[in-house]
């Protein structure tokens, strides 16, 4: 199944663009890379929290990164992407230290507010630059690979990394929080020396139509009329919705408890966490791996009733099993994003806001995952891990096929109802084209939720 176009060769980028690309590479590593992330729910716990304070400041942590995503994108809009990452980093640095300067309930919630802060302002502002700056240097090929290559390098260094945590907190347990803090700083100095654009680009237009007043209003009214009149795209969007919230309460909030409820210490959970994002790097590069004869939309419904059953499966196995299904789960996850997305995206119609469009997608993942943290405190908080788990894998797999049903029944527009939108090859006469490729983001291996 082939996602994305082929593309004639392109020239080599000329030395501007290059430079453009080494440090976008440099903020996005530096960015993303929290070495914290493996450990910081039992950091939380020895600090004094329970269960209950610990996931519902995740739930706290989804809401805001909704809120936050609609200001920050008029932030970006009328101050510039490059000076939108240079305060994204300064957030990131200061969000990083809190944990250390106050490990307590109030420190550990600044911590999170501030973590979806800077990521909201880095998340659109760092694509939207790299495109405009590499379109003014007349090297705009390069810009799928660009993203790629980005991605692959945080991914690798998160490998590297993460197996580091466990000996590192032996010698003092801030050393992730501080580490996480120092690589936000670096990420400061990358977008400090990114170069001003050579030439005004779709970013500079953007700000001009905010000042003017009604962009954004403009745009989310457009959104909205898109999903109203597009019920095949909204079903899409809700498809989605059962991965991102999966992957994310698995991967983030759930990856920790169950390791500790099997008996598998702290000090080896980076390398655990390394080994998930090793399977699901290497088959979000292999998306067509998936065989042809089940439509892209059957694969999405598979693959997430899969997710489920996966992650239902942790529940009764042992440590060792424990760990080959939660490598299993992200394998899973690397498979099902880049197809995901790739529907999504060819539904969209060419003339719709696609980015606003991708927000409010955004923001209804991010409210579902909420209410899921609050669920899974309560759950852990009364010792329910287990039901947890096999209620999860239960309601997918009563929903999916039926959602996948409606999926059948309504069509795209302009299709036969039951006829997949985006089918196993792009580009043929019953797909529309989309405005253009999209590449696998760097932020939590979803779409760019600008």
């Amino acid at each position: 199944m082939s996602l994305l176009r082929s593309s004639p060769p392109v020239p080599a980028p000329p030395p501007a663009a290059r430079r453009v690309i080494r440090l976008n590479n440099g903020f996005q590593l530096l960015f993303n890379l929290l070495w914290w992330m493996p450990v910081f729910y039992a950091y939380q716990r020895d600090a004094g929290l329970s269960d209950g304070q610990i996931f519902g400041i995740q739930s706290i942590y989804y809401i805001a990164f909704c809120l936050f995503e609609i200001p920050t994108g008029i932030v970006a809009d009328r101050i510039g992407a490059r000076n939108c990452l240079r305060a994204g980093a300064v957030v990131m640095t200061a969000a990083n230290l809190a944990p250390v300067l106050a490990p307590t309930y109030t420190g550990f919630l600044a911590h999170f507010l501030a973590i979806a802060a800077g990521r909201s302002l880095a998340s659109g502002a760092a694509s939207a630059y790299l495109y405009d700056g590499l379109r003014a240097e007349r090297a705009e090929g390069h810009y799928l690979k660009a993203e790629g290559t980005a991605r692959a390098l945080g991914l690798a260094a998160k490998v590297v990394c993460w197996p580091l945590v466990g000996p590192l907190m032996t010698l003092a347990p801030q050393t992730p929080y501080v580490l996480s803090a120092v690589c936000a700083a670096g990420s400061l100095g990358c977008a400090l020396a990114l170069p001003r654009l050579a030439t005004p680009g779709t970013d500079t237009r953007r700000r001009d139509r905010a000042r003017r007043g009604g962009g954004p209003l403009r745009d989310t009214g457009a959104a909205l009329r898109v999903l109203w009149s597009s019920p095949w795209l909204a079903l899409l969007m809700v498809q989605g919705v059962a991965v991102f919230t999966l992957s994310r309460i698995c991967q983030v909030n759930l990856f920790q408890p169950v390791l500790l409820e099997h008996g598998i210490g702290e000090s080896t959970h980076g390398s655990v966490l390394a080994a998930m994002t090793v399977a699901e790097a290497v088959a979000s590069a292999r998306p067509q791996w998936l065989s042809r004869r089940l439509p892209p939309a059957g694969w999405v419904s598979l693959l997430s009733v899969a997710l489920a059953l996966v992650l239902a499966g942790t529940a009764v196995g042992g440590p060792w099993t424990v760990v080959a299904l939660l490598c299993a789960f992200a394998a899973i996850t690397g498979f099902v994003y880049p197809v995901q997305r790739k529907l999504v995206n060819d539904a969209i119609p060419v003339d719709a806001p696609r980015a606003t469009l991708l927000s409010v997608e955004s923001i209804v993942d991010r409210g579902v995952c909420a209410a899921a943290a609050v669920a899974a405190g309560a759950c852990l908080a009364a010792g329910r891990l287990d039901a947890l788990l096999w209620y999860s894998a239960a309601i997918t797999c009563a929903l999916m096929p039926a959602l996948h049903l409606a999926l059948r029944r309504t069509g795209p527009r302009g299709a036969p109802a039951g006829k997949d939108h985006a089918g196993p090859d792009t580009g043929g006469p019953d797909t529309p084209a989309p405005d253009e490729p999209v590449s696998l983001p760097v932020d939590e291996g979803a779409a760019p939720r600008a």
